[in-house]
């Protein structure tokens, strides 16, 4: 009995699952990863898989719709979500509209357009999916080599956005096609998509040579190594006279696009501390941003202003691509007392959410002892 019990379980895990002749596009990721496990739990801990359930986008978007009417919905979903607009699902109804950026939306694309003011996926939702792989086999589904899927131009529909007045909002594709990293043909996917180790099938469905995966976890400003990757930091500090002079030098060595990139509201901020063993402590900091008005001129403070109203461009102190930046502080601390210098970086996400923990996060802090 035992034996004849092996034999049928090894027979089930080794054929055509069940669900395959019910699969219904656009499916949901949950689906995808009966057979692709290692890629859906990458995916889960992405922030694609969380671009409608983030409640600072729901909150964004109930703003944008009270504020602008119901039209942004489809603005705002277009990238968050964008098989909901894809099927008409702008109420959020099916399952794998609440999934974000998932599985059968990216696979299903066929083409990127760059014509008009921004760039478009042509999208064609079937039982067959387009990857960056050749001579690749799947018993669920058909399979076809994309060469869209092995170059940047495949996120520009979700990374570079104009608004109706012409302003651009997200330049994130635009400035990775300016930097020297476009030029060498190292594309997004080498960051944030590199190979990692894993099987593309699990085990259980189908025994496959092939071991190594594309990470789906596809890290970004969220993630502290990938933020120390992007950024390189030295400091020195000096006395001239009856004065403390600290130089910080940030130089963006890992990040095809500027540092910053995204949102206009994004900040990245460099904080000096100089904290003598007797006396009072000094801070001060430097902000890189951009700085974006509406057609007004009136600062733009929120997020979903900025996708709708932004006119015109005020300032930009982001860390292009390859580019050092040199900063210079003087503190008011004479020579020969013992003083720890301290410069921290911290990434600021958003203005509207409701904590510390979710506007900013440190990610890196050097010191140094100075007499």
């Amino acid at each position: 009995m035992w034996i004849e019990s092996c034999l049928l379980c090894a027979f089930l895990w080794t054929s055509s699952p069940k669900w395959v002749t019910d699969l219904e596009p656009p499916s949901s990721a949950e689906l995808c990863g009966d057979c692709h496990r290692a890629i859906e739990d990458g995916w889960k801990h992405s922030a694609h898989s969380q671009a409608v359930e983030s409640r600072l986008f729901q909150d964004a978007m109930k703003m944008a719709e009270a504020d602008f009417g119901p039209s942004t919905r489809k603005t705002c979903l277009g990238c968050h979500s964008p098989i909901a607009v894809q099927i008409g699902d702008l109420k959020l109804i099916r399952k794998v509209s609440w999934e974000g950026v998932t599985c059968d939306y990216c696979h299903s694309i066929r083409s990127i357009s760059l014509e008009g003011s921004n760039p478009r996926a042509h999208v064609e939702f079937s039982l067959v999916k387009s990857g960056p792989w050749k001579d690749v086999e799947s018993s669920a589904h058909a399979t076809e080599y994309s060469p869209v899927h092995t170059t940047s131009l495949v996120c520009a529909p979700c990374h570079e956005y104009r608004d109706a007045l012409g302003f651009p909002v997200l330049s994130t594709y635009s400035e990775w096609k300016a930097s020297s990293y476009a030029k060498a043909g190292v594309g997004c996917q080498s960051c944030h998509m590199y190979q990692v180790e894993g099987q593309v099938v699990d085990a259980r469905v189908k025994q496959v040579a092939q071991h190594g995966i594309n990470l789906h976890a596809m890290p970004g400003s969220h993630s502290i190594e990938q933020l120390n990757k992007a950024l390189h930091t030295e400091l020195v500090a000096t006395h001239e006279g009856n004065r403390l002079k600290v130089i910080v030098r940030l130089s963006n060595r890992g990040a095809g696009h500027s540092v910053p990139t995204g949102s206009p509201l994004r900040k990245l901020i460099l904080e000096v501390r100089a904290n003598p063993y007797s006396g009072r402590a000094f801070r001060q900091e430097r902000v890189f941003q951009r700085k974006i008005a509406d057609p007004n001129g009136k600062v733009v403070m929120l997020e979903p202003v900025a996708f709708v109203k932004a006119a015109r461009l005020l300032s930009d102190t982001r860390i292009a691509a390859n580019e050092t930046r040199t900063e210079t502080f003087d503190f008011p601390v004479p020579k020969g007392v013992l003083t720890q210098v301290e410069a921290n970086l911290y990434y600021y996400y958003s203005p509207m959410a409701t904590s510390a923990a979710q506007q900013e996060i440190k990610f890196f802090t050097i010191r140094r002892m100075v007499r």
